[in-house]
């Protein structure tokens, strides 16, 4: 027998109970006063007696059954109203569990969804970080004030980093000419903007960096992406730009 079956068995008794006690009593009092009319008034003297006297014996006779029931009645209500608030606190607890569980599985499906959206978008910042390295490369070449063989042989080797997976490496050597000089608005602006091919290349890095910015916003809610992005050097080299770059007449 199971446990909830064992603990209905004594509501189920006490209910049984009720009931039988209801119906001995009911059965024994009738017998009483079958006993009383047949042995003590006579069963002609009480089929003789007017029908208001017949109507007012049995009335004073089946009122006690009937409060007896009444009270029966009203005990078995009881319990059965106990019995279905306890059912619909059961049920309560249970769709409280199955809306918290829910709650759970949507947290727990909205952090995956997450995940694959930040594990997405950082494989597009390697992406994003070579297309700027390349655009770096050419600012550089750009800005370099010889072209001799030994700058040519530098370049070149600096490509060959590139391509071996160094995204910033051009990056780097633009901010080794920035602070290799006095660093300062001037300095920024003669590397980044002082010509036409300089100007369109750091346009073009600037509008990069900040949509890749734009796009880390879906999946960095900590800005621990953001931070990051702004703090290496393709981000140190945009803030340069940024600075410097010359406000339109």
């Amino acid at each position: 027998m199971s446990a909830e079956a064992a603990s209905n068995n004594p509501e189920r008794s006490r209910r049984d109970w009720r009931i039988w006690f209801g119906i001995t009593a009911t059965v024994g009092w009738i017998a009483l006063g079958s006993q009383y009319i047949l042995g003590v008034v006579g069963l002609g003297p009480f089929l003789s007696l007017p029908a208001d006297g017949i109507g007012g014996f049995l009335e004073g006779a089946f009122a006690p059954l009937a409060f007896l029931w009444l009270v029966i009645g009203f005990f078995l209500q009881q319990r059965e109203l106990s019995q279905n608030t306890e059912a619909i606190r059961m049920q309560y607890d249970i769709m409280r569990k199955a809306a918290d569980q829910a709650e759970i599985q949507a947290r727990a499906i909205s952090l995956n969804e997450l995940h694959q959206h930040r594990e997405t978008f950082l494989r597009v910042v390697d992406i994003v970080s070579k297309q700027m390295g390349v655009i770096a490369g050419f600012l550089y070449m750009s800005s370099a004030t010889q072209a001799g063989d030994e700058v040519r042989d530098d370049i070149a080797e600096l490509w060959t980093r590139l391509g071996s997976g160094d995204p910033e490496v051009f990056s780097r050597q633009l901010m080794a000419a920035y602070y290799g000089e006095t660093p300062g608005s001037e300095t920024a602006r003669k590397l980044f903007w002082s010509t036409e091919v300089r100007a369109r290349h750091a346009t073009n890095f600037s509008q990069v960096f900040e949509r890749l910015l734009a796009n880390a916003e879906a999946c960095d809610m900590d800005r621990t992406i953001r931070d990051a992005l702004e703090g290496g050097t393709h981000g140190i080299i945009h803030r340069l730009m940024t600075e410097s770059r010359p406000q339109p007449a």
